[in-house]
């Protein structure tokens, strides 16, 4: 059984949040993770080993800097996507184009 691809989203409206999280664990090689807040997404992204972190709807530019500033410095290697919609099939895309896995798109 292959480890699955863990993955942090961050967005500021709680129902699309909540929306992303389900589809992250409908995948079987996924396990998601949401927050509407930084300081939160900070705090799980210590406490648990992410590969990607998903940034989502609302987020400023500069809280974007923040963000990125700060997941790179924990993790140099994270990979780091925009997210803002677009339904299942195009959040499946932006994950596997993240992961280099090209061959599953």
């Amino acid at each position: 059984m292959s480890q699955k691809t863990n993955i942090l989203y961050i967005g500021r409206n709680a129902e699309i949040t909540t929306v992303v999280v389900r589809l992250l664990n409908n995948n079987e090689d996924w396990f998601g993770m949401g927050t509407t807040l930084d300081n939160e997404a900070q705090k799980l992204f210590m406490q648990h080993p992410f590969d990607i972190v998903l940034l989502g709807n609302g987020i400023t530019k500069d809280e974007d800097l923040q963000l990125r500033a700060f997941f790179t410095k924990q993790n140099p290697a994270i990979k780091i996507v925009q997210h803002y919609g677009g339904g299942s099939g195009l959040l499946k895309s932006e994950i596997l184009i993240a992961l280099g896995n090209l061959n599953n798109l």
